[in-house]
């Protein structure tokens, strides 16, 4: 007789368990994100099932995080205000027991500013996932970070570092790249969905932890919140590609496979060890 999953486990059927949540749910998901990709990462939401709310302000943002079924916290275009509604965000996000995601866009990279309030927002409140590329996870926790958003890391690189991070804030830590790796300090996740065209979309790597905390937002486990946000963009990124002739295309075809992707096609497609 066979043992029983537990309940974190990441399996292709509970990944299509999570997606099959989030269109039942249609969990709110509150996005303090950058200038850059607003209307992208709400539109990527939106075609995957959740519903989106641009709360970034410093006197709306804890509350609303109260009432959200998730929250992302991106850093790509910090400015004095939006820095003080994200800590607003994360404390009405801790106190209320909602989930949190960050995004520590150019953490390290020679940017001590931003570097340092993605450890204090980390402070604040541990998050359920840190998402990020090798270099930014690296940038976070003490390492010399990437050129600029971009990484000059392999993902391996990143691994030890992520999962003590992970180990010492609870949390789980999702490593972008060719094969994203994630980890929860105890247990390593390798998917290998995806198309080079991701990176040729602004935008799509921010919209990620969009998803992520969408699903977060439904699925207790954070380790299959990350895998099935994860999932549900690279297979639909290899639907899209197939059919499209470039970048612009490819933009479009992506958020229409976003949103017809069933749940048995993604447990089929998904490419997990």
């Amino acid at each position: 007789m066979s043992t029983p999953s537990p309940a974190s486990a990441v399996t292709p059927e509970a990944i299509a368990a999570a997606l099959a949540a989030l269109r039942e749910g249609s969990p709110l998901v509150q996005c303090l994100t950058n200038t850059v990709v607003t209307n992208w990462t709400a539109n990527v939401l939106l075609a995957a099932g959740a519903a989106p709310a641009m709360i970034d302000n410093e006197r709306e943002a804890a509350g609303f995080a109260g009432v959200a079924s998730g929250v992302l916290v991106n850093l790509g275009t910090l400015q004095p205000d939006t820095v003080a509604g994200m800590f607003q965000a994360v404390h009405g996000a801790d106190g209320a027991g909602t989930p949190w995601v960050l995004d520590p866009v150019g953490a390290g990279a020679g940017l001590p500013w931003r570097t340092d309030v993605a450890r204090d927002l980390v402070d604040e409140g541990a998050p359920a996932i840190v998402r990020g590329n090798a270099s930014e996870i690296l940038g976070l926790t003490g390492g010399q970070g990437g050129r600029g958003v971009d990484s000059s890391d392999p993902v391996e690189a990143a691994l030890d570092a992520g999962a003590g991070l992970a180990r010492e804030r609870g949390c789980v830590v999702a490593i972008s790249g060719p094969v994203d790796h994630l980890t929860d300090g105890e247990t390593t996740v390798r998917l290998a969905n995806g198309h080079p065209w991701l990176t040729a979309v602004t935008g799509v790597g921010c919209s990620l932890g969009g998803l992520m905390a969408g699903f977060a937002g439904v699925v207790d486990a954070p380790l299959v919140a990350a895998a099935a946000a994860t999932s549900l963009l690279c297979v639909a990124a290899e639907d899209a590609a197939e059919a499209a002739t470039g970048p612009g295309s490819f933009a479009v075809g992506l958020l229409d496979r976003l949103h017809t992707l069933s749940p048995d096609e993604l447990a089929a497609r998904v490419r997990l060890s």
